[in-house]
């Protein structure tokens, strides 16, 4: 399957990819050579093994490794994060030289690095066990749907709804569990006060919405053998669509993108009363709006129907084994150390500030609450048990051209304030993406 999926994504893809990234400079922070033969080394003759990342205080985390694992010694090398990592990368596998042995990448940036025969298939050197250790939602970014598996999940980005407590009771009404719900109550704050808005339609997130479309059973790309497919104007995704787009339509929710000094200043004095967002939202809330901690609280992701249980995922990263490395093994095991110990993970939340994807060896670490949700001390808890209803959802090769549509598209119908034209803004990401497959050679089958 590994074949077949390295097939499906095409070869040719690699210089694609660095035209996405719109960089051809770069160098390898250098691999290892000891030439251990892919051995976990001994005190006497460690393996050493190089590791790009970009997580804050990751350098903290890998000291801790070196100094109770004699045999494996990891030096760290702090990237940037997102396309430049990749571009990076991908300069230094063209090359033949100058990869790490093990590098942090966005869920997204999988299939990618995947079609540019940049990381390796690390299924036959990690234990049911670890794999076990995390939903099948986020497991499935590493995966690719396949039988392989492309990296460890590091942490992930469980989608949830977050609201203004002192408002909602001080107006009546009650937290929404289903979408419906949520725009009865969007309109009731906005004709409570028509400065008010229980959310946004963000037109620059298309993370957001796939991860909202996922949460509705949307996977926006699919391979079997040596075809991709492409369903991002699925049934489930035109909901979603339709949905939101209604909802600007009418116009009880903005149509403003996230993360403006508009909406910044909303978070603070109010006018914002709700964000749909993900487990990592307390960051952004306590950089904005620092005079509302205590006030808001987080819920699960409202359902499209009473009673189901899932959601989406926006944002994450896992952790690959590039194809340069000569000490497989030995990356693996850091890897699941890093990943999945008991030790590492906490070090992720209280040093690095991150989610693990986790959801066995995170339960100790998260069990503390956020400063932020001081009035919310089962916040992590209840984050963990969203976690594990993370929808699966696979990742295409050109998620860039995906995520260009978007903006492009559902910035005009926000503007638009037309619901038709969200589901028309769809439907155009659906032949743009497409095209852009086939004219860069992939066989595309529906």
């Amino acid at each position: 399957m590994r074949r077949s999926i390295r097939a499906a994504i095409g070869a040719g893809v690699l210089a694609t990819a660095l035209a996405l990234t719109g960089c051809t400079s770069g160098g390898g922070g250098g691999s290892s050579s000891s030439g251990d033969g892919g051995g976990l080394g001994s005190a006497a003759n460690p393996v050493k093994l190089t590791f790009w990342g970009w997580a804050p205080n990751m350098d903290k985390v890998v000291a801790e490794y070196n100094a109770t694992h004699k045999n494996i010694q990891v030096t760290y090398v702090k990237t940037d994060a997102g396309d430049p990592a990749v571009t990076k990368l991908l300069t230094a596998i063209k090359a033949g030289s100058g990869a790490p042995d093990l590098m942090q990448a966005e869920y997204q940036k999988i299939p990618t690095l995947v079609s540019a025969d940049a990381v390796v298939d690390i299924k036959k050197d990690v234990a049911a066990s670890t794999t076990a250790k995390f939903s099948k939602g986020v497991l499935s970014s590493v995966t690719l749907g396949s039988d392989a598996l492309y990296g460890i999940p590091q942490d992930s980005g469980p989608m949830m709804f977050y609201y203004r407590e002192d408002i909602f009771k001080k107006l009546g009404i009650s937290v929404p569990t289903t979408w419906a719900e949520y725009a009865d109550a969007a309109k009731k704050i906005h004709d409570a006060d028509p400065t008010n808005y229980l959310g946004t339609f963000s037109s620059a997130d298309a993370g957001e919405f796939a991860g909202l479309t996922q949460q509705a059973g949307a996977s926006w790309w699919g391979s079997k053998g040596d075809a991709w497919s492409v369903d991002i104007d699925s049934k489930a995704a035109t909901k979603v669509a339709s949905y939101w787009g209604g909802l600007v339509q009418s116009g009880v929710i903005d149509n403003e993108p996230q993360y403006t000094p508009a909406w910044n200043k909303g978070l603070a004095d109010g006018t914002q009363v709700g964000w749909v967002s993900a487990v990592w939202a307390p960051g952004v809330l306590s950089g904005n709006a620092p005079g509302t901690a205590g006030k808001w609280r987080m819920a699960p992701l409202p359902q499209w129907s009473a009673g189901e249980n899932a959601t989406g995922n926006w944002g994450g990263s896992a952790i690959a084994v590039t194809s340069q490395s000569k000490h497989v093994k030995a990356a693996v095991s850091f890897n699941t150390w890093l990943n999945t110990s008991k030790t590492a993970v906490s070090m992720l939340v209280k040093t690095s500030g991150l989610y693990p994807a986790d959801t066995v060896e995170s339960k100790d670490a998260l069990a503390s609450g956020s400063s932020f949700f001081s009035n919310q001390p089962d916040f992590y808890t209840t984050a963990a048990k969203v976690a594990k209803t993370v929808k699966p959802f696979t990742y295409g090769p050109n998620v860039n051209v995906a995520y260009s549509a978007f903006n492009d598209q559902f910035g005009k119908a926000a503007q638009a304030k037309s619901q038709q034209a969200f589901v028309d803004a769809l439907q155009q990401m659906q032949k743009i993406t497409v095209s852009d497959l086939k004219s860069s050679g992939f066989t595309v089958k529906k």
